[in-house]
């Protein structure tokens, strides 16, 4: 009996026995957690300093402000803000606009383009394209041209057709911004009736016939295209009667008479 007392009684010492063990463990963490408690009150006073410290450098923020200020006007005329001296934005230099062109006595002339025509060529590698220009340039003080430019390509047509109006300037009679009578001129298919207008009516005609006006220098004019449509043809015959205009002086001349005498 006591032996089986003694067996029954170790198994109940033995779930006994890891009871004061765990209780002796579980105060532990509470040290784990008692000990750093007490480090912040030493680094407290340490944080508080530094704070204290830290409102200095903040009163010498402005004096690098205004020594920049200072310096700012001391740039170079033309810096932008990524390019350099006189670079547009990006650092990429700036367009120049292509020179106008002028006459040999050096005036401006206005060019006008009146029309640009496509020609299309098939080949057996496909269809080849060619185009052409008609332009007019004027310095609009009497003196106008007509040129014609084929190339490859438009800018280029465009400028063989300037070149070709430049050298074919032509003077005519204008008289107080208007034409000094009634024309009418016929070339081809085309035909133009040009008549003079009083001051303030402006430049009643469409197409070609305006764009010779402008160039020119004609203000006040009726003009009409009774021909054809065709935008060379419509040209060419403003032209021509632009150039048989005369004045009175030159009529009067002709009959043998002066200014005085037909008064």
């Amino acid at each position: 009996m006591a032996e089986n007392q003694n067996e029954n009684s170790t198994p109940a010492e033995a779930e006994d026995a890891p009871a004061p063990e765990a209780a002796e463990a579980a105060p532990a963490p509470e040290a784990a957690e008692a000990a750093p408690a007490t480090e912040p009150k030493e680094v407290a006073p340490a944080a508080e300093q530094e704070a204290k410290e830290a409102p200095a450098p903040v009163a010498e923020a402005p004096a690098p402000a205004e020594e920049k200020a200072a310096e700012a006007p001391s740039k170079p005329e033309g810096d932008n803000r990524r390019g350099g001296p006189g670079r547009g934005r990006g650092g990429r230099p700036q367009r120049q606009a292509p020179p106008k062109p002028m006459t040999e006595d050096g005036k401006e002339l206005t060019e006008k383009v009146v029309f640009i025509n496509r020609c299309a060529t098939a080949t057996k590698g496909g269809r080849r394209f060619s185009f052409s220009a008609l332009m007019v340039s004027g310095d609009k003080e009497g003196r106008v041209g007509v040129g014609f430019g084929k190339a490859q390509e438009v800018s280029e047509c465009i400028r063989k057709g300037s070149d070709d109006a430049r050298r074919s300037l032509v003077r005519m009679k204008i008289v107080d911004g208007t034409i000094p009578h009634e024309v009418q001129a016929e070339h081809g298919g085309g035909v133009v009736l040009l008549k003079p207008a009083c001051p303030g009516t402006g430049i009643i005609a469409g197409g070609g016939v305006r764009a010779v006006c402008e160039a020119v220098g004609i203000t006040d004019v009726l003009g009409k295209s009774l021909g054809s449509n065709n935008h060379s043809n419509v040209v060419k015959a403003t032209m021509k009667a632009l150039s048989e205009l005369r004045t009175r002086e030159e009529i009067l001349a002709s009959r043998g008479k002066k200014v005085k005498e037909s008064l």
